[in-house]
């Protein structure tokens, strides 16, 4: 059996992502990092929430490819993305986003290549879904939606801009 979560769905995670991210910041200097591949669309979803009532933060994206724990288990050929950080990290406050946190991997990947870039004052994470079942100690300060999903499930986040649509489904895998 399979779930779907539609755009409208979405478009309310990305909301109350920007909500909180602007209640606990308020009139602070923030600067959003995407995480590629996904993350990125929602971090730019987010900034145009956020910059509708104040000043637009910082933005950033993020290619953690070469970061990853398990870039033997990716892709044959992965996909090298470009990461593009224009501003000082050096003292700033950062929110990584990501579009579903599930084992903490990405996240650990994240922290170490932003360490390239410069040791922030602070980082903290956005996640439009999250679906549990963590492998690291690493949880979102900033959560969008969250699922109850089985450890096995497959959770897929489609996006308009990289995937043409909107969507979230969740499939379940039948216990052995």
């Amino acid at each position: 059996m399979a779930q779907t979560l539609d755009a409208q769905e979405i478009a309310a995670g990305v909301e109350r992502l920007a909500a909180a991210i602007r209640e606990r910041n308020a009139g602070k200097p923030i600067a959003l990092v995407g995480i590629r591949s996904r993350g990125d669309e929602v971090a730019e979803r987010v900034l145009k929430q956020l910059a509708k009532d104040g000043p637009e933060p910082e933005f950033g994206v993020l290619d953690i490819s070469l970061y990853r724990d398990d870039f033997e288990h990716l892709h044959s050929n992965p996909t090298l993305q470009e990461s593009d950080i224009s501003f000082p990290v050096d003292g700033a406050h950062i929110i990584l986003v990501d579009d579903v946190l599930f084992t903490g991997r990405t996240i650990r990947a994240a922290l170490d290549a932003l360490s390239d870039y410069g040791r922030p004052a602070k980082v903290e994470l956005a996640v439009l879904i999250d679906r549990g079942h963590r492998e690291m100690p690493v949880q979102p300060d900033y959560v969008g939606i969250t699922l109850d999903t089985r450890r096995l499930d497959h959770v897929w986040v489609s996006l308009e801009r990289t995937d043409g649509k909107d969507e979230v489904r969740i499939t379940e895998k039948e216990s052995a």
